[in-house]
């Protein structure tokens, strides 16, 4: 009987970190690793780390020299960072934290068996030197689907024969039988999952790193996307939502920039799915036809993740981005026009380099009009290997703490505000989650099509009676708490009878 391995994975970062996990997580168990939810219990842990911010790598350090500290203590032997931060550092953050027993790249993905195995052995896997990834692919989009370079989160188990087909994979890991399946292992039974949709960004944002540890802009195929939602739904999935770093441009590579528009009422058709939503957006390449599908296609949710970062002029030009206020208010009064109760985030960096007085006025002005239902507003930070970085008219730091102060309480009031809007409202509410809260009775809590998980505030629901996770509920909005709704479930009694 084979030697019992086992192995942790903990996520941080964003939703596209949570589908590399789960990636990983297939293949390890469809080499014979066992999965375990605590890295206590592991003999490996794999901490997927985030690289996009100070504070992102701050996070990933501290949970690399936590998950170090169980080797003092419990049966964990070994810690191997992933994800972002070590695609970006390899070498040097192996050297910089020795803690980590690993640092593997995206190209060790297809190959994580061997690499923990090794390491869990007591041998070596030299880290790679960090390298920008979009030149490992064509400069011509048309070109790059044919072009072998790993890409974290598309991973698909070739077709094989029926007669080729493992005949015992563990429950839960996608056969690589039939069409071709996704490579992954669920970590959680929540009924809201990710899906990538592509992969990297040809934006130039100045401020902006992930294009050089990511990549080129590369759409998943159309098959792909469906497949993989068609297995989530087996696995209970209910809501479904896109992620990439720009979903705006998913098709340019495969020959049609509209491709989202035909994809979207495909994927809203899967049996079993009860909403898909569609995640990071951008401003400019915005057209009327995404719109329209967006906020007319039945389960499709009428939520927009707009990537605004600011709204005055010349910060936004310094920034390599487009638009302004005025601009940014006219799609908002667009999409509002078509669905009045669509949902609308977005994030802000203040304190930009050259960011002057009347700047910020022009932000706090736009963000007084826009009606968001959910803002994050972060300070600048020198991000290396950005043109940023180069910039002059730098502001220091208490300015910046400042401005970030004022404008995070702006927001709290803002959204509170919008959410107050909604009072009244009828609302399809997923159920997510049914907890003991004591012992009178059970705190339920869902998300309604504007509320993308994790970011966007939560449906409380005033009576749990009936409610299950993964139950899709018509709730009507009796009250706010911040951010977050209270909502009265209706029908129920009648659903039941």
């Amino acid at each position: 009987m084979p030697e019992r391995r086992t192995v942790a994975l903990v996520t941080l970062g964003c939703a596209r970190n949570e589908v590399d996990s789960e990636e990983l997580a297939g293949r390890l168990a469809a080499d014979g690793w066992e999965l375990v939810e605590d890295a206590a219990d592991a003999d490996v842990a794999v901490v997927n780390t985030c690289g996009f911010v100070e504070a992102a790598k701050k996070d990933s350090v501290d949970a690399l020299l936590e998950a170090n500290d169980l080797k003092d203590h419990g049966r964990t032997q070994a810690v191997v960072a992933v994800g972002c931060m070590a695609e970006r550092y390899g070498k040097e953050l192996a050297e910089a934290l020795p803690e980590a027993d690993g640092v593997l790249g995206f190209d060790d993905y297809a190959d994580i068996s061997d690499r923990l195995q090794t390491i869990l052995s007591g041998g070596v896997h030299a880290s790679h030197t960090p390298r920008d990834r979009r030149k490992l692919l064509p400069i011509s989009p048309a070109d790059r689907q044919q072009a072998d370079v790993a890409l974290p989160g598309h991973a698909q188990a070739p077709a094989a024969e029926p007669a080729e087909a493992p005949a015992d994979l563990p429950d839960g890991v996608a056969p690589a039988s039939g069409p071709r399946a996704p490579l992954r292992r669920r970590l959680d039974k929540s009924p809201v999952a990710s899906v990538k949709l592509a992969s990297g960004c040809d934006r130039r944002c100045s401020f902006c790193a992930i294009p050089s540890f990511r990549g080129s802009f590369i759409s998943r195929r159309p098959s792909d996307v469906l497949g993989e939602t068609r297995w989530l739904a087996e696995q209970g999935v209910k809501e479904v939502m896109l992620v990439s770093e720009n979903n705006t441009s998913y098709g340019k590579d495969l020959g049609d920039i509209r491709l989202l528009e035909t994809l979207l009422p495909e994927l809203a058709d899967v049996d079993g799915i009860e909403r898909i939503r569609v995640s990071y957006l951008q401003p400019a390449e915005m057209r009327p036809g995404l719109i329209d599908v967006l906020t007319s296609t039945p389960k499709v949710a009428p939520y927009f993740d707009l990537s605004f970062q600011h709204s005055a002029p010349d910060v936004l030009r310094a920034m390599r981005r487009f638009g302004d206020t005025d601009r940014f208010l006219e799609l908002l009064d667009t999409i509002r026009g078509k669905a009045p109760q669509a949902g609308v985030r977005s994030n802000f960096i203040v304190g930009f380099p050259g960011e002057t007085e009347a700047d910020f006025a022009e932000l706090e002005r736009f963000l007084s009009h826009a009606r968001l239902d959910a803002i994050g507003v972060f300070g600048y930070s020198d991000e290396e290997g950005t043109e940023a970085v180069t910039y002059d008219r730098k502001l220091d730091e208490d300015t910046i703490a400042e401005r970030l102060a004022h404008m995070q309480r702006l927001a709290e009031e803002l959204t509170s505000q919008r959410a107050e809007e909604r009072l009244g409202e009828t609302l399809e509410v997923l159920v997510e989650s049914v907890e003991a809260v004591d012992e009178d009775g059970d705190g339920a809590y869902g998300r309604a099509a504007h509320q993308a998980p994790e970011t966007d505030g939560q449906v409380v629901f005033t009576d749990s009676t009936g409610l299950v996770p993964g139950r899709m509920v018509t709730a009507k909005v009796v009250g706010t708490l911040g951010v977050d709704l209270v909502a009265e479930p209706l029908g129920l009694e009648e659903a039941a009878g």
